[in-house]
């Protein structure tokens, strides 16, 4: 098994963009020639676009882009840079009026980190497709982990730094890689060590938010708002879009493994799966991968990202 890049996989090209100062942005991954795709949400407060698409059941066979993006619901305008930058680069479905490109996104919130006025628009989604010309996949406060935060059960005070994670492997043929943007209500842990290494902390120490939860449940009616971990694999096997699906499915375990309390209602965590179909391979395996990926890219997000707007970041906790 070796390290590789996301876009080390045939066709593959990832961009990004943000405002670091309004502390939003989003992230782009593009497959020009066209992916099979499958979708997987799990959190109770999603804020997505096009995922009913993904289902196996309906028409479409392979989309062109995931846009994963800050802002809330307003960050799924994002996508329509993306639309725009596609079609304009002759992708999509020639449906003899126009060429249609399809995008697919999941946004995360926030707004209460930055400017909540400031969110993720068309222009943003354009240029984070034009960075994608330059190759380079930058982690932690950056694209749609620019604003994102952790452990903010006790509020923004006791709260930390998330951010954007990027990973992938190989073995044999087949490549399984992914991104990650973490802006969880719970805990970040260490899957290999079971260290907390983000969340609720007071005094520059992590606690538990599970352990939270249960001694304030009769207080805590609902979490708080502003969370959503949202991420997407890719891999070269050939897949169906059942079996894509699945993956989605199987790769949430990365977040089960990685985030402490997961899939609550005030998150909406997303992940879409997208195969460029070049080798066969194991089905299961590729569950394997995808759920070392997924928790690799969460570590990642968390150990790149750095303190800024009021949120301390792992590289800061024990200084």
């Amino acid at each position: 098994m070796k390290e590789i890049k996301l876009t080390d996989i045939k066709g593959v090209k990832v961009g990004q963009y943000e405002n670091q100062e309004a502390a939003t942005g989003c992230s782009v991954v593009i497959v020009e020639n066209g992916a099979t795709a499958g979708v997987d949400v799990r959190g109770g407060g999603p804020a997505t676009r096009e995922t009913d698409l993904l289902n196996p059941i309906n028409m479409v066979q392979q989309i062109h882009a995931v846009m994963l993006s800050g802002g809330s619901a307003f960050g799924l305008d994002a996508a329509s840079g993306a639309m725009q930058y596609l079609e304009e680069h002759g992708v999509g479905f020639d449906m003899s009026v126009a060429r249609v490109p399809i995008v697919c996104g999941a946004s995360l919130f926030d707004l209460s980190v930055g400017n909540s006025h400031v969110r993720p628009d068309k222009e943003m989604g354009y240029k984070a497709c034009q960075d994608s010309e330059n190759d380079l996949i930058k982690e932690g406060n950056y694209g749609a982990g620019c604003g994102a935060s952790v452990g903010k059960l006790l509020g923004f005070e006791h709260a930390m730094k998330g951010g954007i994670g990027t990973y992938g492997v190989q073995v044999g043929n087949v490549q399984v890689a992914g991104i990650v943007a973490v802006n969880a209500c719970g805990n970040i842990i260490d899957y290999q060590t079971q260290e907390i290494l983000a969340g609720v902390n007071i005094d520059k120490k992590c606690v538990s938010a599970s352990q939270i939860i249960l001694d304030q449940m009769d207080q805590l009616r609902k979490l708080p708002d502003g969370n959503t971990t949202i991420g997407c694999i890719v891999t070269n096997v050939k897949l169906t879009k059942a079996q894509c699906t699945k993956i989605a499915g199987i790769s949430h375990n990365g977040y089960a493994k990685s985030i402490d309390p997961v899939h609550t209602m005030s998150d909406g965590d997303t992940i879409f799966v997208l195969s460029t179909n070049e080798v066969d391979g194991m089905v299961d395996a590729v569950g394997i991968l995808a759920v070392e990926v997924i928790s690799k890219c969460i570590q990642r997000a968390i150990k790149k990202a750095k303190s800024g707007y009021g949120l301390l970041a792992y590289q800061d906790l024990k200084k």
